[in-house]
């Protein structure tokens, strides 16, 4: 029940999210509230025994050049990945379009073909490995309640809230990762930070 409750409340922030009508007020909500979970929640990808000390993720100012609505691509052939996971078993994902951000560039976005289903779109980008999680950060994640919003006109892609898998926390998850179809070669240097250094 604790990974359900975990998903409702995610949801519940993204909800929060979406009717906020600033962006930078949205983002401070989603720090905090993101935080509030990694610290205190039972099914937090922190580790039991790092929880109490947990300092919180480490953010990027928001800003508002990394935030995109942009129409969905979808003339591409429907390549199918199929990924092992920690907590879902084998999941498949159908490449369903892809998506253009000025200065950025491209990245695939995939539908999770499962029950349900759900957008998927996972970045990695120049700080991969250095300033973030080497394996690449998360936009969307739509069946787990990561949904930024917008309409058939447009997809809202805000890279400020870009966040680490559960595996950048705690090797024992496995997470799908950001293939070359979502791998840029720029830095996007908002959303969440690689932990900093402690101690020593």
């Amino acid at each position: 029940m604790a990974v359900v409750d975990w998903r409702r409340r995610v949801g519940e922030l993204y909800a929060q999210v979406r009717v906020t009508a600033d962006p930078a007020d949205a983002h401070a909500s989603w720090v905090s509230g993101r935080d509030a979970l990694l610290r205190d929640h039972p099914a937090s990808p922190v580790p039991r025994s790092c929880r109490r000390d947990f300092p919180g993720a480490r953010v990027a100012p928001y800003d508002p050049d990394f935030r995109f609505v942009v129409s969905l691509d979808t003339d591409v052939f429907a390549e199918r990945r199929t990924v092992t996971t920690g907590t879902d078993g084998v999941v498949v994902f159908v490449l369903v379009g892809r998506v253009d951000m000025p200065a950025v560039g491209t990245l695939d976005v995939w539908w999770l073909a499962g029950y349900g289903g759900g957008l998927f779109l996972p970045l990695k980008d120049a700080t991969s490995g250095r300033g973030s999680y080497g394996g690449g950060r998360y936009i969307l994640d739509t069946v787990k309640g990561a949904d930024l919003g917008g309409d058939a006109q447009g997809l809202v892609v805000d890279l400020n809230f870009a966040y680490q898998p559960s595996c950048a926390y705690d090797e024992a998850w496995a997470c799908p990762l950001a293939g070359p179809g979502n791998t840029v070669p720029v830095p996007v240097p908002v959303g969440e930070l690689a932990q900093a250094p402690t101690g020593g």
